[in-house]
């Protein structure tokens, strides 16, 4: 089974990574193309994969084609590609806003299509992947992708309409991580902390209150009462957050990011 990747950016690194650090693949089994030659260079040389500065060769060669390009690369990627692609090949596209009609409607025919939202964190292992199909998509191909984006974190089978919904909670929201971490942080540093050691600090208990909600099993609520000790110090700032309204910025960030998604 050769695995194909148009476009070789972080996503598609961390992706291709996942999958020879599990096994899962070999680098004799993984192909890929960019459009600049210092980033083939790159990839080539960390994973020991084949790479082409022709996408069309990926496209031909390919049993799962994965599109790991912007979607506004579509425009120009699709075109070329269209008449290369196997009809027997499993097709997967990582852009956002990019609904599997509109990239039928792009190729010009029906093709087994799967459409998934990975994020960031799948770098380090530890992704959050939803994914949809088509009708064309058999269970076991379906098996197949699943055991392939499993390889660097969790993936979960959803409904297309709740895809960008998945990408707002999970895709983008590792940047609104990163604010809050850098933002408590600086708190750290105005009452002392080295920044480097705030950093630290900071990273490490998002990490840790993630895990723990993950591996209990408890409602968030739950686990931040917890924390709360009557006239404790958590409480008071509890209550500045709720004061700065830290809940309803975080829904409507997530709310502009599914409305920007279903625009793109």
């Amino acid at each position: 089974m050769k695995i194909g990747f148009i476009g070789l950016g972080n996503m598609a690194r961390a992706m291709i990574g996942g999958m020879l650090s599990k096994k899962i693949a070999g680098p004799e089994d993984i192909i890929g193309s960019a459009r600049t030659e210092e980033t083939r260079n790159t990839v080539a040389e960390k994973f020991g994969i084949t790479v082409y500065a022709d996408n069309r060769t990926v496209a031909q060669e390919a049993d799962i084609l994965i599109l790991a390009v912007k979607p506004q690369m579509f425009a120009t990627v699709i075109p070329e590609i269209k008449d290369e692609v196997n009809a027997d090949a499993l097709v997967i596209s990582i852009a956002a806003g990019k609904t599997m009609s509109q990239i039928e409607g792009a190729f010009g025919r029906k093709l087994k299509l799967v459409r998934c939202m990975p994020n960031t964190p799948a770098m380090v292992g530890e992704g959050c992947s939803g994914v949809c199909r088509n009708e064309l998509v058999s269970d076991e191909e379906m098996a197949i992708c699943m055991n392939l984006l499993t390889s660097f974190g969790i993936a979960e089978e959803i409904p297309e309409k709740l895809i960008d919904a998945v990408g707002a909670v999970s895709g983008s929201s590792p940047a609104f991580v990163f604010m809050f971490i850098e933002a408590l942080a600086d708190g750290g540093v105005k009452a002392g902390m080295t920044r480097k050691q705030a950093y630290r600090f900071a990273a490490q208990a998002v990490m840790g209150s993630a895990r723990l909600m993950l591996e209990t099993g408890k409602h968030p609520g739950e686990l931040k009462d917890m924390v709360c000790s009557p006239g404790g110090t958590t409480i008071e700032g509890v209550q500045i957050l709720e004061e700065l309204g830290l809940r309803s910025g975080v829904m409507n960030a997530v709310e502009a990011c599914v409305d920007k998604s279903r625009s793109m």
